[in-house]
């Protein structure tokens, strides 16, 4: 098809079988992830305090004061102590007072905790030493 196009100032000029002039092609940015910059993460760093716990451990004692220290005083007790008095004297229930006997005395502290259960069901812990 062939189309006259006429300017006011020239002569008609004949468009429509010249092709374009094929110009740059556009810049398009390096596609990357969404949400923003990666952020680096901060190292974790042992404070202090954590240093003194992760000792008191591994040597099998608990700080002064603690409830640790408190039911590890009751299950050296002769007769050890019963699960009522380690929940009464901790303020545990008796499912944290469990994980305590089995995670962090007989796991972390490497002590034997002996549990014995008497004729009235009353189940009775107490560790050597």
């Amino acid at each position: 098809m062939t189309t006259l196009i006429t300017n006011a100032t020239g002569p008609a000029q004949e468009t429509g079988t010249e092709k374009p002039k094929r110009g740059k092609k556009g810049s398009v940015a390096a596609k990357r992830a969404h949400g923003g910059p990666k952020k680096a993460k901060a190292a974790m760093k042992a404070s202090p305090g954590n240093r003194a716990s992760r000792r008191a451990k591994v040597a099998g004692t608990a700080r002064d004061g603690s409830k640790a220290a408190e039911v590890l005083e009751l299950l050296k007790r002769p007769g050890g102590a019963s699960m009522k008095e380690l929940i009464k004297a901790t303020g545990w229930q008796p499912h944290s007072v469990r994980g305590f006997l089995s995670g962090a005395l007989r796991k972390k502290m490497g002590m034997t905790v002996t549990s014995t259960k008497a004729d009235d069901g009353e189940r009775t812990y107490s560790i050597e030493g």
